[in-house]
């Protein structure tokens, strides 16, 4: 026998597997009122109860979208005191550079 009759062979026992498989589940699907492989029961939530889980998912999305519109347009403020300190800053970066530039001969 070679390799390619030996792989139909399994690929034929295979299928007949499978058909055998389906004659059973089949035979179970009758016996068992057509209920065999389908969920029969559950969770079943109340429309009250879905309604509430509705509305509390809406309220968490709103703060999500009001937090960011907030975040977008709202401006930052400095206080005096920062932005005196960033303008003293400035100022001794202007005077190192002007004291630079006097030094280089041109």
């Amino acid at each position: 026998m070679n390799l390619a009759s030996i792989v139909g062979q399994l690929k034929q026992e295979r299928d007949q597997a499978a058909n055998e498989v389906r004659q059973l589940d089949a035979a179970i699907a009758a016996l068992n009122g057509a209920r065999y492989g389908k969920r029969t029961g559950g969770n079943h939530l109340s429309t009250a109860a879905r309604a509430r889980i509705a509305a509390a998912q809406r309220e968490r999305w709103a703060k999500v979208r009001a937090a960011k519109n907030r975040g977008s347009s709202a401006k930052r403020t400095m206080s005096a005191a920062a932005r005196a300190k960033i303008a003293e800053a400035q100022r001794l970066r202007w005077a190192k550079q002007r004291k630079s530039a006097r030094k280089v001969p041109a």
